[in-house]
């Protein structure tokens, strides 16, 4: 199996990893909208903001940071982000570091998907932007309050 094809294969194990169990009836249906830029060239740094709101009135400004590594380089922007928590009971769980990894491959305008999990919590991004990137990498993606 060349390199190519096993770092697509654990991208892949890693993605599915963000998907939970059935929610809960206590579950609050929380959605984040986004932008994001950055750059990457073997070390990955991306940042941004974003607003998340909940089913239960609760809003949150936070700011987001992605920072990892591995084969990968580019440029890039998402400016109309969109996430999707589940697994959430208080808006103040959405906090924290979120695993990701990622398989991808872009130029100038394109759209992306990812799925993130911290604990009992996973986070569905998806989003369209401007740049380039490709490669495969490893990542940790944070989610602070403003």
């Amino acid at each position: 199996m060349n390199l190519r094809l096993k770092a697509a294969c654990a991208a892949t194990l890693l993605l599915g990893c963000g998907i939970s169990a059935a929610a809960s009836a206590d579950d609050l249906s929380c959605k984040m909208k986004f932008t994001l830029k950055g750059w990457s060239a073997i070390y990955k740094s991306y940042s941004g903001r974003g607003t998340i709101s909940c089913s239960d009135g609760s809003t949150m400004k936070v700011h987001l940071r992605s920072v990892g590594g591995g084969l990968t380089a580019g440029k890039s922007s998402i400016d109309d982000g969109h996430g999707d928590f589940s697994g959430v009971r208080n808006i103040r769980e959405v906090l924290g570091d979120y695993a990701a990894g990622s398989a991808h491959g872009a130029a100038v305008k394109a759209g992306t998907s990812i799925g993130l999990t911290k604990g009992e919590v996973s986070l569905g991004l998806t989003g369209t932007g401007r740049g380039w990137d490709i490669g495969v990498d490893f990542s940790n993606f944070s989610i602070e309050a403003e």
